[in-house]
């Protein structure tokens, strides 16, 4: 490396969030060593050392670390470059900072470090009153500091330089007429390589023309920060595609290029492997003239790679077992601190915290077992109380959990459950085994790149938004619709459904995948996605035949427009955009296509603690569904109030009191929760409360007399009273903002509370499409047990409303 002109071409770990542990950076080592990439930064912002605590220099412990960091890096022939965050809070003026910046500096160089990069980037631009003294500006200060260090360190062969005016779209007023860049070209030693990003901080593509104007302004070839794969903005995406965007060509502007990819190490295969081909592409075209990258043809090569990567039994953190680790550790992991939030060049916004992510930061540590997401790390299960000490031990009790309910089911229930329709479930226990080909290409499609979705994603938002275009032609009172129309809107909502199932099935996969360093990096966002998804199939399902058209009172279809997304993600972004304006990736792109998409509450909550496999469908009530319901409502009331089946004076009475009324009246409002074994859970709705209280004193009471005569059962006056007070007078005030109503259940061993949640959500997708503006749930004093019950099941954090016990517990939500 001591030659300045050879390109450098590799990564930076340089990204907001969790650094990767020793044992990942041993293997991306490897992976750069094997596809031909020559350079590594370690810059993690959330290494306290690094940034916050610059001025601290590294233990003894830390130091024998860092020094083994550096000797792998070199025994692979890559150059190892150290950089440092000092922007924050340094005094450039200050005799005594500059003292403390040398004497780190000097630490690492001991080590055997000869590659140094300087970072001021997502500072602020104002100086102290003593710089404001000492120097005309803040780029003043930062040329001068670097320049210093420079000579300091006897003028290394790598030497970065990272501006704060680090991309186009922070320049001002731009790239050509900045004086902060023009002082940096002017001032900066020839030397000193500088950072950039391209025109934004995400960079959509790199040309020659915008490179050679910062060429031209910096004095010097720029070095890119690429950000293409940075995922650490948004805690719903992460980046699979391949390399894109930058023609091999550009080599010949730049100093080189640095490609700062996902926090989650195990998402970086495809990416990294690309880039190894562009750079390897690039010098080729150098040295012979001829060579042509093909992000397409890379990806194929990638993903073949990558399939025998996904059949190793790898643990999380790229551990094997604990005695073959030896004493090797992480510069900057610690088993005791959980990850933070993420970010890469720009600091992450609020909210978008991550699966098990923390505000803190993680120093530098010995630990040798400690992984991103590892065992060390797995919390007590709040659902049955046990230590989650091992994460693998925890899903194998989770499963055989599962295998124990259903026996148990099949004791109390006898035969009857119904397995899910079309063949869509799997076996419970599945057993671990390598992702196939067909899933890990659907894997890459669904999460791609921040400016471009794979051809599954694309496809699913298409068929989405032509759904939800075209329903009007199946609408539950519209004139006689053209018939080939119709047909063609059932072939899409089948062609969409099918996808969905693939994505349930991937999500089943990933569980039970044998790499499981693959699935702790991967499984929150399938499994985010999973649910999103979940809330769609039933909503496509749904509206066929049951969406209102404009002759209806409460709302139309056409209104709802302006509740709905119109335009997919990418269109919404434009070319001038960073990929963070629109959160949320595919998973944020089909919820904004659905009536309350702007309940981004409803669609982001934590992950389970233990992963289940189980497969989940969620769907509009059948007539054949009202026998499990009836049974299921009845289990549960029986075991809250401790009592037997034969107490009842009728063994349907709680199903009529519960459900009776609204699978009768209003069906249209009505969903079930099935699992491999049969129905789980139920979410009833009823659009106007009004309207059916009207309906129900004139039909179904008269009905529910019929039924229990006092002349036949001795407790049918009771049950009768109970329907009565079903029926509370609900004020205006409550009905105006709240005019629907919502009732919900589930059998309480459901473990994964996310399910329950997208229940709901989807009857409350239903109600909204059809016009209503909030809803509420009614639960009596005398069923506190059952407002436990939903609380477990998590159904009361969404609701989140006003609370009335004078009339019983109601929860309102304005959607």
């Amino acid at each position: 490396m001591e030659d300045k002109s050879e390109f450098l071409c590799g990564v930076v770990e340089g990204f907001y969030g969790r650094p990767w542990s020793m044992e990942q950076r041993k293997v991306l080592f490897q992976w750069m060593q094997r596809w031909g990439l020559n350079t590594y930064l370690y810059g993690p912002k959330d290494d306290l050392k690094h940034r916050l605590l610059w001025r601290e220099v590294y233990s003894p412990e830390e130091e024998a670390q860092l020094k083994t960091l550096v000797s792998e890096a070199e025994f692979r022939g890559l150059c190892f470059v150290y950089a440092l965050s000092p922007g924050q809070d340094m005094v450039f003026s200050s005799a005594c900072d500059l003292t403390l910046l040398k004497r780190k500096l000097r630490q690492v160089a001991d080590l055997g470090c000869q590659a140094f990069a300087l970072l001021f980037d997502d500072i602020d631009h104002s100086l102290s009153q003593a710089d404001s003294e000492a120097f005309s500006s803040f780029a003043h200060a930062q040329v001068s500091v670097a320049n210093e260090m420079y000579r300091f360190l006897g003028e290394p062969s790598v030497f970065l330089f990272c501006p704060t005016e680090y991309c186009g779209s922070l320049c001002s007023p731009s790239v050509a007429k900045s004086p902060y860049l023009l002082t940096v070209g002017e001032d900066l030693l020839p030397g000193i390589s500088v950072i950039w990003t391209g025109s934004k901080v995400i960079s959509r593509e790199l040309s020659v023309d915008s490179l050679a104007e910062v060429q031209s302004v910096l004095q010097r070839p720029p070095l890119v920060w690429d950000n293409l794969h940075a995922n650490d903005y948004d805690s719903r995406r992460v980046f699979l595609g391949p390399f894109k965007g930058r023609p091999p060509g550009l080599r010949s502007q730049l100093r080189g290029l640095l490609l700062n990819p996902n926090c989650e190490f195990e998402a970086n295969y495809i990416p990294l492997h690309t880039l190894g081909l562009w750079h390897r592409t690039g010098a080729q075209i150098l040295k012979d003239g001829v060579g042509q990258y093909c992000p397409e043809g890379a990806l194929s090569a990638a993903l073949q790679d990558w399939m025998e990567e996904l059949s190793q039994p790898l643990q999380p953190g790229r551990q094997v077992r604990p005695a073959e680790l030896g004493s090797s550790g992480s510069v900057s992991n610690s088993a005791d601190n959980p990850p933070t939030s993420r970010g890469s060049k720009l600091k992450p916004p609020p909210g978008t915290e991550h699966w098990k992510d923390s505000p803190s930061a993680t120093p530098p540590t010995t630990s040798p077992t400690t992984s991103q997401g590892g065992a060390e790390e797995m919390p007590t299960d709040r659902a049955e109380g046990r230590q989650g000490t091992n994460p693998e031990d925890a899903w194998e009790r989770e499963r055989e959990g599962g295998r124990e309910e259903e026996r148990e089911r099949k004791r109390n229930q006898g035969s009857g459950r119904s397995v899910r329709e079309k063949g869509r479930g799997r076996g419970l226990g599945g057993g671990k085994a390598p992702l196939s080909e067909e899933e890990v290409r659907l894997l890459v499609g669904l999460y791609f790149l921040p400016y471009e979705h794979g051809p599954s994603a694309q496809s699913l938002l298409q068929d989405l938004t032509w759904l939800k275009s075209n329903c009007h032609c199946v609408s539950a009172n519209s004139k006689k619709g053209l018939p080939l129309k119709v047909e063609e809107w059932r072939v899409c909502a089948g062609r969409f459904l099918a996808m969905c199932d693939d994505i349930a099935r991937l999500h089943v996969s990933v569980v039970n995948s044998v790499n499981r360093a693959v699935l702790y990096d991967l499984y929150p966002y399938i499994w985010d996605l999973r649910n999103t998804v979940l809330v769609a199939n039933a909503f496509v399902s749904w509206l066929d035949g049951r969406v209102l058209n404009d002759s209806q009172a409460l709302g139309s279809w056409r209104n709802c427009f302006h509740w709905c997304g119109v335009t997919m993600g990418a269109d919404m972004l434009g070319v001038d955009s960073e990929p963070w304006v629109f959160k949320g990736g595919l998973s944020g792109e089909v919820q904004m296509l659905l009536p309350i998409g702007t309940s981004t509450e409803l669609f982001t909550h934590p992950p389970p603690l233990f992963p289940t496999c189980r497969l989940y469908n969620i769907r509009p009530f059948q007539l054949k569904d009202k026998v499990e319901l009836y049974r299921m409502v009845r289990q549960l009331h029986l075991k809250i109030q401790g009592r037997q089946d034969t107490t009842l004076p009728h063994p349907d009475l709680i199903g009529d009191r519960y459900l009776g009324a609204s699978l009768a009246l209003c069906p249209e409002y009505s969903f079930v929760l099935e699992d491999e074994l049969g129905v789980c859970g139920g979410a009833l709705g009823v659009l106007d409360v009004r309207s059916f209280s009207k309906r129900y004193q004139a039909s179904w009471l008269p009905a529910m007399r019929d039924k229990y005569p006092t002349r036949t059962h001795g407790g049918a006056q009771e049950a009768l009273q109970l329907f009565q007070e079903e029926q509370a007078d609900y004020p205006d005030s409550l009905l105006y903002h709240f005019p629907s109503q919502v009732w919900l259940d589930a059998l309480p061993e459901l473990v994964d509370c996310s399910i329950t949640r997208s229940l709901l959500t989807a009857l409350l997708t239903a109600l909204k499409a059809n016009g209503s503006q909030g809803v509420f749930c009614d639960v009596l004093p005398t069923d506190r047990q059952r407002l436990e019950l939903l609380a477990k099941l998590g159904f009361l954090e969404i609701l989140r409303g006003e609370v009335r016990p004078r009339e019983g517990v109601v929860l309102g939500r304005l959607l």
